[in-house]
């Protein structure tokens, strides 16, 4: 309207950043928190007797992970979508969702975000971890012994792939891949897309089901930001090789596989999913649905809502 004072907020690639940012602390301070829970708080608090590891501490750590997730969305998503994740940055500026200008400046928000919600970890458990190291006898932080700490964190992979990064990398791919099969499609108003306040919801459940699938190879990183924000940030604090470069050289591998997994999905979506639905969204033109239409729970009214859109963002 006429007359309404609009202030820098309303259109700054800055306001933008700093929902990236705090979204990115809030991901890393739940997700690497509930680790460190795993890892040394129930331990060293004396409230378990035991070593919370196995299938039960694994669970936990990938639970916790989907809940910091869906909690991260739901505070960044109404200024950005919350991306969160260089990753998907990428991907929707490769897709033409996202302008190429914001990919930079988002990924440092993203990393910086990251960096601080490790140190609001390590500044509430660093007793428990000064605690568990003392209990087992590791000499400092960046000692062989340190990686258990390091991986409250970040990542590092399993020792059974045998120092083989190509492995680690794959690892990456697939998860990265299926993490944004699963946005792409939940964001996509000509499938069966969600409601806005489902959606973090749902992208937290498949990042559950990516930890418990495949999360063991190389700690599922599936975003470059939270794993080198917060490698960045225990590099800082000491952690030495354990940090960078990491067993066997690791550092790069939660870089550039998630990356590669990112835009293989915009592709791999696009020729399986999207160019149907956008195809029998054309249809509405002559109002002819297609017969596979109203099984599959559409509406002429979805449709029809959603058909401008994908002229934009499908048109060859």
């Amino acid at each position: 309207m006429l007359g309404v004072k609009v202030g820098w907020r309303a259109q700054s690639i800055f306001s933008e950043m700093l929902a990236e940012f705090l979204g990115c602390v809030v991901l890393i301070a739940f997700g690497a928190g509930v680790v460190a829970v795993a890892v040394v708080g129930l331990t060293e608090s004396g409230r378990t007797a035991v070593i919370f590891n196995g299938a039960g501490g694994w669970l936990l750590i990938t639970w916790g992970w989907a809940f910091a997730v869906t909690m991260a969305i739901y505070v960044a998503g109404g200024v950005t979508g919350a991306h969160l994740n260089p990753a998907v940055s990428l991907a929707f500026a490769v897709k033409g969702d996202f302008p190429w200008r914001k990919v930079v400046p988002y990924w440092v928000a993203q990393v910086a975000g990251c960096f601080v919600g490790a140190a609001l970890v390590y500044l509430d458990y660093f007793r428990a971890i000064d605690a568990w190291n003392a209990a087992h006898h590791v000499a400092s932080y960046a000692a062989p012994g340190g990686l258990t700490t390091f991986s409250i964190f970040a990542t590092f992979p399993a020792s059974y792939l045998g120092g083989h990064m190509d492995l680690a990398l794959i690892d990456q791919i697939i998860g990265t891949f299926f993490l944004l099969l699963f946005v792409l499609a939940i964001s996509d108003n000509l499938n069966l897309s969600p409601t806005s306040n489902m959606g973090p919801l749902m992208v937290g459940l498949a990042v559950a089901a990516i930890g418990m699938s495949y999360g063991v190879d190389a700690g599922y990183a599936i975003n470059p930001a939270r794993d080198f924000g917060p490698r960045l940030f225990t590099w800082v604090m000491g952690w030495g090789k354990n940090a960078f470069p990491g067993p066997h050289g690791y550092w790069w591998v939660p870089i550039i596989g998630p990356m590669i997994g990112g835009v293989l999905a915009v592709y791999v979506y696009k020729w399986f999913i999207s160019l149907t639905l956008v195809e029998r969204a054309k249809l509405l033109e002559n109002q002819q649905p297609h017969p596979q239409m109203q099984g599959m729970g559409y509406s002429l009214e979805k449709l029809q809502a959603a058909l401008d859109e994908a002229k934009q963002l499908h048109t060859p």
